[in-house]
């Protein structure tokens, strides 16, 4: 369905002021709202084109300017240059992020989202598993959420709603130790997740502006993100 996006200014309850790219399906006025939580290079194409196909599904969705402490107002990071990204990404904090969310979450709710949900990427994941442990979330989609283990894991007792994980089966960083450290938590701690390796991916699988895009991964993910959403989404 055709979508409708713009940028809007948020207050965080820090004082800061952070932007968000946001986008709706542009006949309807959606009862649901997405928290779309980027990778470390910022609200690229890539994340706005991931917030307009959650839109195009019906959601309301936005997109953080997670750097907006240290990066001014519309900042991309450097797909071939990561070490651009890192004063930013060092200066980040958990409270910072949850503070973070918290606005987004805010925000959707002002617009009339009775349920709101998210979804993040790499350092978003991590994002997802956190705002999951804050907010009263409806359903959270973490895409190899780095950082999850070991901060935050004494969290996933905190853990709201069911959470969907997926991880790349040639991910070095993120090794099936740190996945199982994951999954133990939850277990222990009697949460509802799903955790899926795509054997064929590596760590950023469904980002396509980087070398380790992996189509066959990102559509299967992305297939199952969406069911996964609607069930949850969906529930009274």
């Amino acid at each position: 369905m055709p979508v409708q996006s713009q940028s809007v200014t948020l207050k965080v309850s820090d004082n800061s002021e952070m932007r968000v790219y946001a986008a709706k399906p542009a006949e309807l006025s959606p009862a649901a709202g997405i928290m779309v939580f980027p990778e470390v290079f910022g609200v690229t194409a890539y994340l706005r084109s991931v917030t307009d196909r959650l839109a195009e599904h019906g959601y309301l969705a936005l997109c953080p300017e997670i750097f907006h402490r240290t990066a001014p107002a519309g900042w991309e990071g450097d797909y071939g240059d990561f070490k651009i990204s890192m004063p930013h990404y060092q200066a980040l904090t958990n409270d910072q992020l949850a503070l973070d969310a918290k606005a987004s979450f805010d925000w959707l709710a002002s617009q009339g989202a009775k349920k709101i949900g998210c979804v993040g990427f790499c350092i978003g994941g991590r994002i997802s598993f956190l705002a999951n442990a804050t907010l009263p979330l409806q359903a959270a989609v973490s895409y190899y959420g780095g950082g999850i283990a070991p901060d935050l894991l004494p969290q996933a007792k905190d853990q709201k709603a069911p959470i969907l994980f997926h991880w790349g089966g040639k991910d070095q960083h993120l090794t099936p130790t740190v996945v199982k450290s994951v999954k133990d938590a939850l277990r222990t701690a009697g949460k509802e997740f799903i955790s899926t390796v795509y054997s064929k991916a590596d760590h950023a699988f469904d980002s396509q502006p980087r070398p380790n895009y992996h189509a066959e991964s990102a559509e299967l993910a992305w297939v199952s993100t969406i069911a996964f959403l609607k069930l949850h989404m969906s529930k009274p």
